[in-house]
């Protein structure tokens, strides 16, 4: 009769384990998942604002003809930030380090185009550049904002991911945290503005 009792407890506490890690792995695929999909959205806004540059630098270049060190300077490094491609599991600190400063060396590049326009009125005024640098501005703010909800997806995921008894499933299946992106280094200093 103990036996059959002790049996029977023990029956119950696997199968309740089993019913708990079944339910934790699948809801950790679920986030991972998210995570992985915010990730691809991510990439796309990326992809947006690089298939938008030879467009933009194309129609520059066609009015200030001797700016050519600012025109292989953006094509270089859009070269580089488009070549910079993984998946949502390859996300390692070092990877996101990777990815950011090549994103950040497009941005300055483009910065810098964008100066030119300020030295050539009629650019300014070209309709094709003005539509171009609003759908760049526009695209700018889509990437703000998938980082931002990536950042976010990714927290929800890790956090899970390290509450107990999840963190048993996870290290068992051995699902690692997420990466987040972070502010540029010397993004928390204004710029200055001089006249």
């Amino acid at each position: 009769m103990k036996l059959r009792k002790s049996l029977s407890i023990f029956l119950f506490a696997l199968l309740s384990a089993l019913t708990f890690s079944s339910c934790s792995y699948n809801t950790i695929i679920e986030k991972q998942e998210a995570v992985e999909a915010q990730w691809a959205q991510v990439e796309n806004v990326y992809q947006r604002r690089a298939d938008l540059i030879p467009n933009l630098v194309e129609t520059v270049k066609g009015y200030a003809t001797h700016e050519q060190e600012t025109y292989t300077a953006v094509i270089e490094a859009r070269a580089k930030a488009t070549s910079m491609n993984f998946s949502a599991d390859d996300l390692t600190e070092e990877n996101m380090a990777k990815f950011q400063a090549a994103q950040n060396q497009l941005s300055g590049a483009l910065s810098r185009l964008m100066v030119v326009q300020e030295n050539y009125p009629e650019l300014k005024a070209n309709e094709n550049f003005r539509d171009l640098a609003q759908q760049l501005e526009s695209t700018e703010n889509r990437i703000a904002t998938e980082r931002k909800k990536f950042n976010e997806v990714a927290q929800e995921y890790n956090t899970y991911i390290r509450k107990f008894p999840t963190n048993l499933v996870a290290m068992i299946f051995s699902f690692a945290q997420k990466p987040y992106f972070k502010a540029t280094e010397g993004a928390d200093k204004a710029p200055q503005v001089k006249f």
